[in-house]
This record gives structure tokens, sequence and C-alpha cells, in this order.
């Protein structure tokens, strides 16, 4: 037997890992070694996927947990119900995010409550959690799936856009905070990935798979990188958008 053997599986919880992005993620981490536990709110999917998972690695790899983002307070005992069930943490993924559709003459406070509980407070719920067990172990890797959709206010999905810009704010702060303690935060800007929520989306541009988006992501990873845009050349796209001045910007309508 190696050393390598020897040591323990990385393990890594992915929040919202039923479908899109976090699915794909799981299946990427999985493949490469780690445990991983999913949560989410659709049951059947979650151990649909572990049962896949399971099957391909011939292993006891993937561990389902039926979760509701927007139930705060179960929040603390669900972190501490994967913690113990696993044993440690080493990456934990909130990729959660709806994005309801919306019309341009639309201002429905419902809609626009659902990306903000979702992708700003459910975030802060459970990343605060790995952020305080990352920083007492002094390692770790926290990974938010953002979006290139918060780099500024555009016309359409107001609300979503701003959870988007409220989410990678977060993640900057928890960055600075943590990086002294030994801990990697990693902000991702997908542009459009083949999900359920791009089914809202009517111009469509550059559109990759969410295996795309995990491969990257896993790459970000292992690199310690600090933000990513996937695909990469979506970062040439918003930093011309950012420097659009306003008066130009304000006609434009997308």
């Amino acid at each position: 037997m190696t050393p390598s053997a020897l040591l323990p599986s990385p393990v890594a919880l992915i929040v919202g890992a039923s479908s899109g992005i976090g699915e794909a993620l799981a299946r990427r981490l999985a493949r490469e070694g780690y445990r991983v536990a999913v949560l989410g709110r659709r049951a059947e999917n979650l151990q649909a996927i572990c049962a896949s998972l399971n099957a391909e690695t011939g292993r006891q790899c993937a561990f389902p947990y039926s979760h509701d983002v927007t139930h705060y307070d179960s929040v603390p005992p669900a972190f501490q119900t994967v913690l113990r069930d696993l044993g440690r943490l080493d990456v934990v993924v909130y990729a959660s995010g709806v994005q309801p559709a919306v019309e341009v003459n639309e201002y429905n406070f419902e809609k626009d409550r659902a990306p903000i509980e979702t992708n700003v407070l459910g975030a802060l719920a459970w990343l605060d959690q790995a952020a305080l067990y990352f920083e007492r172990q002094g390692s770790g890797h926290i990974v938010g799936i953002s979006s290139v959709a918060g780099e500024r206010g555009r016309v359409g999905y107001p609300a979503y856009q701003a959870s988007k810009a409220a989410f990678s704010s977060f993640l900057e702060s928890l960055r600075n905070r943590l990086t002294r303690h030994g801990v990697h935060v990693l902000t991702v800007k997908p542009g459009m990935v083949e999900t359920e929520m791009l089914r809202n989306i009517k111009r469509r541009m550059w559109v990759i798979s969410p295996d795309q988006a995990a491969a990257d992501i896993y790459r970000a990873i292992k690199s310690r990188k600090q933000v990513i845009f996937t695909p990469a050349r979506w970062a040439l796209v918003m930093l011309v958008i950012r420097n659009i001045p306003s008066f130009i910007f304000r006609r434009m309508a997308f």
C-alpha cells in the first residue's frame, strides 16, 4: 500500500446539488476521490445522484441530505449532522440559486424576495457555518457560485442581479477575513450555463454545460484562485460592461 492510499479521502459539502452546476461539481469531486455530501430540496434527485456515483466509483462516496436553504434555523444542526456523519470537511460549496421569470415592466415583491432568500440569506446561513469551522481548523475551501449578472444592474431581473452582487461582495469579505487563517475562498462567476434557470433567458450566448463549469471550478480549487469567470472570456466582457458610462448603459436593452 502506498503512503497516499493511507490518507483520508477529502470531503466536500455541496449545497444545491440536486441539479445544474452543483450536481456536476458533486460528480466531478466524487470521481476525483472525494466523499461528497449532496444537499438539496429534491430528495429523489439526490438519492439518484448518490446511487449513480456510488455505483460508478465502486465505493460509498456520495451521501444525500434533504434540505431547504430558506429554513435558516435548520442550517446549524444540518451542518453538524454532515460533519458528524462524514467526520470532517475540506470543501464547502454554495450552489443554490433561483431566478424567477420577471417581465421588464413587472415589479413583484414576492418574485423579488425569492432570490434574496435563497441566493443571499441561504448563502450567509451556510457559509457562516463553514467559515467558523474552517477558521478553527486552519484550512479549507469555500466556493460560492455567483454570476456575471452581479457585475452591474441591467434592465432585466433586478432582484436576481442584486442577489448575486451581494453574494460576490460577501465572498470577498470572507476571503479577506479568512486568508490569514489559511482558508481559501473562491468566487465563481458563470455566464450562461445549460441549467433550469436558463429557460427564463431569451437572449443566449456562449452557453456551456454544467460539466464544463464544474471542470473550471475544480481547477480553480486546486490552484486556489480567488475569482473565476466560466467560460473565461466573460472576464473581458465584464471588464467592458463595468466601464460603460452610466448615461449610455441605462439606454441599453439587456
